[in-house]
């Protein structure tokens, strides 16, 4: 049960709530490219220019609001985020009914969910960090990552399904609906809204927005965390168009299949996820980091090799499977380190910050990558990211640091 061990019923409720989202989401992954792929006729390069564009200007929209997220109640935004979420999403099946669903629709539907997705993500480290006490966040970050891939392993083979049977916009509105499960969720949660740390007199509206990266610029560790996950998210994220492209469109799999392709292996996510604390407990945190660090970014090129048929698809769900695998036991631990590391008084803008620059540079590399596969092939781009991928590595924390090397307290998991 979400809510035991120590985690109390408010846990267990924002754990329902991300549950249903997180669900949603996944049973819509890639939908919107995937719409342009198969309602709108839309080429390799138009499909990579959704992500890229939508990255982008997410991004930028959401620039001011890292102050605006840290001194306002947290709960109260990730309510209007989710519910504004709906709103957008509820337009695509409703223009594709009446016939007029367009590419630059898709686009501005995206850039409203983009910037959206910015807001909440800030405000809910913000959220945990005040509602789960400090020795449990281990634990707290595993539970939300099993269900990330518990969602990931369930959600995008029915969602393959759903497209086939009911067409391209099911899964949207299904998404949609997850959002406002998620908003009522939230709404449940008896514990007040811990009240917003106060604006410091006198500082400028420049200084409160880069206030998020001054502070991941200051730690060492952090820094390095910093460079290294904004590069590998990037990397990984530019070749998921192209991986889509490449499959339904030059080998001939089913949206079904596709599903399939990165559903199961997401089983190894959540096994993962699972390991992350114990693993924690016996070796420390850096080992862990380093470790875990370096193996979820040995896979990609292996998509290189992925062919047509069985064959094929058994190839990407082994390489999906073992680089899942490693980021299930690496992101927790992670993301536990990037909270315990943050002032109390500046969580929001420092998830906001590493947000906007992880969307900022996936934006970038996707639309790179979509051009450097107009130029190739998108095979032979994916081989290149997956390529440099591997040299991200250099960007750990190798040399030692003591917070970092600490093991978990002792309490976690009693």
């Amino acid at each position: 049960m979400a809510g035991d061990d120590g985690l109390g019923p408010d846990f267990g409720w924002l754990w329902r709530a991300f549950a249903a989202s997180s669900l949603g989401t996944w049973l819509a992954l890639d939908a919107i490219p995937l719409i342009a792929v198969l309602a709108l006729d839309a080429g390799a390069a138009q499909v990579s220019w959704i992500a890229a564009v939508s990255g982008a200007v997410g991004a930028l929209l959401a620039l001011p609001l890292g102050p605006w997220v840290e001194f306002r109640p947290k709960r109260r935004l990730m309510i209007r985020a989710d519910v504004l979420r709906c709103l957008a999403l509820m337009t695509v099946p409703i223009a594709y009914g009446m016939g007029v669903l367009s590419y630059v629709h898709l686009l501005a539907v995206a850039v409203v969910v983009a910037a959206a997705d910015i807001v909440f993500i800030g405000a809910s480290g913000a959220h945990l960090k005040d509602l789960v006490p400090e020795r449990h966040l281990v634990r707290a970050n595993g539970r939300f990552e099993t269900i990330t891939w518990i969602s990931t392993a369930v959600g995008p083979p029915a969602g393959g399904a759903l497209i086939g049977v009911l067409g391209p916009v099911a899964t949207i509105t299904l998404n949609a609906i997850s959002y406002v499960l998620s908003a009522l969720g939230l709404r449940v949660i008896s514990r007040p809204d811990p009240a917003p740390p106060a604006r410091a007199a006198g500082r400028s509206s420049l200084a409160e927005i880069v206030a998020g990266w001054r502070v991941i610029a200051a730690d060492r560790v952090l820094r390095l965390l910093f460079a290294n996950t904004v590069l590998v998210a990037a990397l990984i994220m530019a070749t998921a168009p192209l991986l889509l492209y490449l499959m339904l469109n030059d080998l001939g799999f089913t949206p079904l299949q596709y599903g399939l392709g990165f559903g199961i292996p997401c089983l190894g996510g959540l096994v993962g996820a699972r390991l992350s604390q114990p693993l924690v407990q016996r070796f420390g945190q850096r080992d862990i980091l380093l470790t875990f660090g370096v193996t979820r970014v040995l896979w990609l090129a292996g998509l290189a090799f992925v062919g047509p048929g069985t064959p094929g698809l058994l190839v990407v769900m082994a390489v999906e499977g073992a680089m899942i695998f490693c980021m299930g036991v690496f992101n927790p631990v992670f993301a536990t380190y990037r909270l315990r590391s943050a002032p109390h008084d500046a969580v929001a803008r420092v998830l906001t910050a590493w947000t906007i620059s992880t969307r900022t540079a996936i934006a970038a590399a996707t639309a790179l990558w979509g051009v450097l596969a107009g130029l190739t092939s998108a095979r032979t781009a994916i081989t290149i990211a997956g390529i440099l991928l591997i040299g991200t590595a250099i960007l750990l924390p190798w040399r030692q640091h003591a917070r970092v090397s600490e093991k978990v307290d002792g309490q976690i998991g009693r």
